[in-house]
């Protein structure tokens, strides 16, 4: 099984945001533990990185956090392509409808945020953490 975690999920599990942590962290860790296997889109990366070194105000310690978060959840590209198809799908917010693309070329078998109300034009099912745990 295959999950694109959206940002907000991954900010969830950095910044223990309750009551989000728990179950974010769960599918995290099956991914940790190669049960599913997790991606993101490299265009999150730097707002995790923002966000990381915002919190902490150390360079190294975004670094490492972004490299340790990378042997773990595989990095996906945005292509051309995946731009044409996001403008395609009519999403009102365009970088949703990049995602719900690039998750759809993928072919990811979900969409994983805690905003699945943004995915509703989505060719891939979008679902919150405790959805997928329940399943």
């Amino acid at each position: 099984m295959k999950l694109y975690f959206d940002t907000n999920i991954i900010i969830d599990i950095l910044k223990h945001r309750e009551p989000f942590f728990e179950s974010s962290n769960k599918i995290f860790m099956l991914t940790a533990e190669e049960k599913i296997e997790g991606i993101v889109g490299t265009s999150s990366i730097t707002d995790i990185y923002y966000l990381i070194r915002k919190q902490y105000a150390d360079t190294k310690t975004a670094v490492k956090f972004i490299f340790d978060l990378l042997e773990i959840i595989k990095p996906v590209n945005t292509l051309v392509d995946d731009v044409f198809s996001a403008a395609e799908l009519g999403f009102s917010d365009f970088e949703d409808a990049v995602i719900a693309a690039i998750a759809q070329r993928e072919k990811a078998d979900y969409i994983i945020t805690r905003n699945i109300k943004d995915y509703s034009k989505s060719p891939v099912p979008a679902i919150t953490p405790d959805e997928f745990l329940a399943l």
